[in-house]
């Protein structure tokens, strides 16, 4: 059973890939909303404060990283290298593009700032997702390799 969960995924029948995929992407997305939940309240901190209450809190950040390394290390290891930026690392910044673009920002001049710390967090993400997923891959076993092992223990 476990080498059926760790084999590529491109050895494996199409449904069982794209359900695999599919459920990697939700994972993702999953992690995303469980570690940093939307405050839909739009409130301030402290009274006569500028400054909004936000759900976010430093274990959440480090759990959701956690959690898609975790992610792109798997899809790293069982899929071409592209698929953990798709199924990993989209969905989260996706959201985080939702969630920037429709929360109002504070009034004074940062309210623009938005857009930088959305591409931070992106190309951070990709970034972090892309090594981890390179790493992982050279942990795989290609099939040509293994027909080389069979052929020298024959």
């Amino acid at each position: 059973m476990t080498e059926k969960l760790l084999r590529p995924l491109r050895t494996r029948p199409w449904p069982e890939r794209w359900l695999t995929r599919a459920l990697g992407a939700v994972l993702s997305a999953t992690a995303y909303l469980l570690c940093l939940p939307w405050d839909l309240r739009n409130r301030p901190e402290t009274e006569n404060s500028t400054l909004e209450a936000t759900p976010l809190t430093g274990p959440g950040v480090v759990l959701l990283a956690l959690a898609l390394l975790l992610l792109a290390a798997y899809f790293g290891h069982r899929d071409a290298l592209a698929w953990p930026l798709l199924l990993v690392a989209a969905p989260p910044t996706a959201l985080l593009y939702a969630s920037l673009r429709t929360h109002p920002g504070p009034p004074d001049g940062f309210a623009n700032a938005w857009p930088l710390a959305w591409a931070f967090c992106t190309l951070l993400t990709a970034a972090g997702v892309l090594v981890v997923a390179a790493v992982a891959r050279q942990f795989r076993a290609d099939s040509a390799d293994e027909e080389l092992i069979l052929a020298h223990r024959l």
